[in-house]
């Protein structure tokens, strides 16, 4: 019986060689590369901005320890540093339940950047405040930065957005210190016509402001995603109060007045 087992054996072990040297010499389906379509483009439609609220250290072992986690990490040292946690082309965990444009839960659509910063503190009356600008070193080396990812990815300047953005009442970040007008002149991100905005408020102040459901179709132009029913509803006031902070940061109470709906009116899709 042994020396019968023998060939089996002999041969189980050949077998076994033959699949080992397959596998040294490569697979047998190859990829061909050689050949590229030209109707494709980056998976890539937005970029998100974050402030921290914590350290650059604790923001880094958050940011690559814990359950979140985004594409880069923009620090405040002197001069500001660019780090980069997450690869362009996989979803990095700093989107959550969001919609921009008809896209919703965005991480996989979209770049996050982190910047280091406090973000907002409560006085002793509940009142949330902003005290610490982002310093020009960080927009210096966000503006480089946000260069580069346009370029490879072809967005457009209207989604270049802030988390407030696409995540309205819950989340407030970047916050209304961040220097969006600023950003939007180096030819990064989205901003209104100012002298066509000043005419129409001018306007809307003699002849009254547009009912609500104008406001609702214009937000959701701009790439918002408000009720559409024409009633002042929670999620109608937290779209307008995102809009207000992202482009009238000196005031962004939610109300139908006639500066918001100039803004509106002035801003390009």
């Amino acid at each position: 019986m042994q020396a019968a087992a023998r060939p089996l054996r002999a041969l189980a072990c050949l077998a076994a060689l033959a699949v080992l040297a397959g596998c040294a010499s490569g697979p047998r389906y190859p990829i061909d590369t050689s050949h590229t379509a030209v109707s494709q483009n980056s998976r890539v439609r937005f970029v998100v901005l974050h402030y921290t609220t914590a350290s650059t250290e604790r923001s880094l072992s958050i940011l690559t320890r814990g359950r979140v986690s985004s594409h880069y990490l923009v620090t405040d040292d002197a001069p500001a540093r660019i780090l980069q946690l997450v690869d362009e082309n996989r979803s990095a965990w700093h989107a959550g339940d969001s919609a921009w444009h008809g896209r919703t839960w965005l991480n996989n659509s979209s770049i996050g950047i982190e910047i280091v910063n406090p973000g907002w503190e409560r006085d002793a009356a509940g009142v949330l405040h902003w005290r610490t600008p982002y310093s020009p070193s960080q927009i210096e080396a966000l503006t480089e930065l946000l260069r580069g990812i346009v370029r490879r990815h072809g967005i457009a300047p209207g989604n270049i957005v802030a988390h407030s953005d696409i995540a309205p009442g819950r989340k407030l970040d970047p916050g209304p210190l961040f220097p969006w007008r600023a950003l939007a002149q180096a030819g990064l991100g989205r901003w209104y016509d100012e002298a066509a905005a000043a005419e129409r408020q001018a306007r809307y102040q003699r002849e009254g402001v547009p009912d609500v459901a104008w406001f609702q179709a214009q937000l959701a132009r701009v790439g918002y995603a408000p009720s559409r029913h024409g009633q002042a509803d929670e999620d109608t006031l937290r779209a307008l109060k995102a809009f207000q902070l992202h482009y009238r940061p000196s005031d962004f109470d939610g109300a139908f007045d006639a500066e918001s709906a100039a803004i509106l009116e002035s801003l390009p899709d």
